[in-house]
């Protein structure tokens, strides 16, 4: 099986349309084989989102880390009137993210990148529904090392299943962050950092 965050030259395109409605904003999704939750928004990514829109503050610079096909990036882009970047390590999503950007007519910017390698500015907020089936080792790197690419008061916004181990990974970064737990759904827990 190819898994999201990998590359498969070979596998075949079938894209769907996947709508997002959020109050007043309706913003309309392309998706492919080969990407993460392909058929539908994933919860725990619409429970990031929808906790950021509540807390989080508008017109700031955004990194979307793994960001799909866009929803994350492109959500935050459009409702709270951000400059966004997104990066992904899978060249299939970049280029569902691209044309996702162009059909939801919004400010953003896609770019490919393993976790932070191609990562050159710093940024206000850096947002991510990390990918848990790629392994401790990297969706820990990014979690650890988001803080070195944040502004001076920058935020690190994440989602996490408590069987995938936040209460653990909470205690593990206090070293780095002041951590809160913003919103807590079905197992998940929306965790926002700041730089001590």
């Amino acid at each position: 099986m190819t898994q999201y965050f990998t590359n498969n030259e070979n596998l075949k395109s079938e894209y769907r349309n996947i709508l997002y409605k959020y109050q007043d904003y309706t913003l309309n999704f392309i998706s492919d084989l080969g990407v993460f939750s392909k058929d539908k928004i994933d919860f725990a990514s619409k429970l990031l989102v929808e906790t950021y829109f509540k807390h989080g503050k508008n017109n700031k610079t955004v990194l979307d880390v793994g960001c799909g096909y866009g929803f994350i990036g492109i959500s935050i882009s459009k409702i709270m009137n951000s400059s966004v970047d997104m990066i992904d390590i899978n060249k299939r999503a970049i280029h569902l993210t691209e044309m996702n950007i162009a059909s939801n007519k919004v400010f953003s910017n896609v770019f490919v990148s393993d976790m932070y390698e191609n990562v050159d500015k710093k940024y206000d907020v850096i947002i991510t529904n990390p990918p848990i089936r790629a392994g401790k080792k990297i969706y820990m790197n990014i979690i650890e090392n988001a803080h070195k690419y944040l502004n001076v008061d920058g935020e690190f916004w994440f989602v996490m299943n408590k069987k995938h181990g936040a209460k653990n990974t909470i205690e593990k970064i206090k070293n780095v962050y002041n951590v809160n737990v913003l919103n807590k759904d079905k197992g998940f827990f929306v965790i926002l950092c700041k730089n001590r």
